[in-house]
């Protein structure tokens, strides 16, 4: 049997993901990227192993982080007879993905405080008929 090692989150990885989920992401995918930002790359048996995600979980994953180009698969032969395996790895930098949250939150930040102001100037309207 092949002896085969696996990165495991410590607290700063737990505490990246929560960062990350209090920002909005799914757990899924705050684990996803939290253990990839961690590894050259990985196969999904490892990002499940690795990130406390299961199988399902990690290909909901995969589709977010596809979805927004912020993931590479390449397929790796097997040193057997198995089937070939997908191996992944970020694409995109890490702090570019930290960018789009960012951006995200500063437009919502944005359109809250647009609504604030109108509401302002709407009862302030009000106020002075």
């Amino acid at each position: 049997m092949k002896e085969s090692f696996v990165l495991r989150f410590d607290e700063k990885d737990i505490e990246v993901v929560e960062t990350l989920r209090s920002l909005g992401v799914p757990r899924k995918v705050s684990n996803m990227l939290a253990y990839l930002a961690n590894v050259e790359e990985a196969t999904s048996r490892e990002i499940e192993r690795g990130s406390d995600l299961r199988q399902p979980e990690v290909s909901i994953a995969l589709r977010t982080l596809r979805k927004n180009s912020w993931i590479e698969e390449r397929i790796s032969k097997s040193d057997g007879t198995g089937r070939p395996m997908k191996v992944y790895r970020l694409s995109t930098p890490i702090e570019e993905i930290l960018l789009h949250y960012e951006q995200e939150k500063m437009n919502e930040a944005n359109k809250a405080m647009q609504s604030i102001q109108r509401l302002k100037s709407l009862l302030s309207e009000a106020g002075s008929t």
